[in-house]
């Protein structure tokens, strides 16, 4: 957990850093510009499940959908709200089948975009997030534990994204995130999100 927090504090460090820089810049050469986009994103999750700060479950595939607003302080700092439905969760395997935990939440990430040049972007900021349905599926022979037990997770998520990326001038984004769950799921054993995104997103 300290490791975490210091991960969080020299990210923002860093960010409050080039901010400042590039706003002096701006202001020296008069090319401070200010400038908004909104657009639809939807990619691709790989999503897992760490247990006790421990190894990671196999990975559940699935989506995410949703809209974005990108907001530009420079010409190189941005920051960027936006609404997702997420499908996540994990998978366990055994000799007999697979366990399938399915957890859909709509997330709210809020990330600083940098630009360091044109087109390339890095990505940090947190994330909330709210569990909108759950579900258990278990093949007939998985034996791991009890199947008729049923998991009901924490409504509310959160967490850390770190991502990268690149956004053509016509406004067409390509990118991954790392999602970094801090908030635990169920009550028992300190479960939390882990979540690899790969994404599109197009301006309106």
């Amino acid at each position: 957990m300290k490791t975490i927090f210091l991960s969080v504090l020299l990210s923002l460090s860093i960010i409050s850093s080039f901010y400042a820089q590039e706003k002096n810049t701006s202001k020296s050469d008069n090319l401070k510009t200010e400038k908004s986009n909104v657009g639809v994103k939807v990619g691709y999750n790989l999503s897992a499940v760490s247990f006790d700060g421990d190894a990671e479950t196999d990975q559940r595939n699935g989506f995410h959908a949703g809209f974005y607003g990108e907001s530009f302080f420079t010409e190189s700092v941005a920051l960027q709200i936006e609404l997702l439905y997420s499908q996540q969760g994990y998978q366990l395997h055994d000799d007999g089948g697979t366990y399938t935990q399915k957890l859909d939440y709509i997330n709210m990430p809020l990330v600083f975009k940098m630009y360091p040049s044109e087109n390339f972007f890095l990505e940090v900021g947190p994330q909330v997030g709210l569990v909108v349905s759950h579900k258990e599926e278990y093949d007939s022979n998985f034996n791991l534990f009890d199947t008729s037990r049923e998991f009901n997770p924490q409504k509310f998520d959160w967490g850390l994204d770190l991502g990268a990326g690149f956004k053509t001038n016509s406004g067409v984004s390509i990118g991954a995130r790392y999602h970094l769950g801090f908030g635990d799921i169920y009550d028992e054993n300190s479960p939390k999100n882990r979540v690899w995104q790969f994404y599109l997103g197009f301006d309106l």
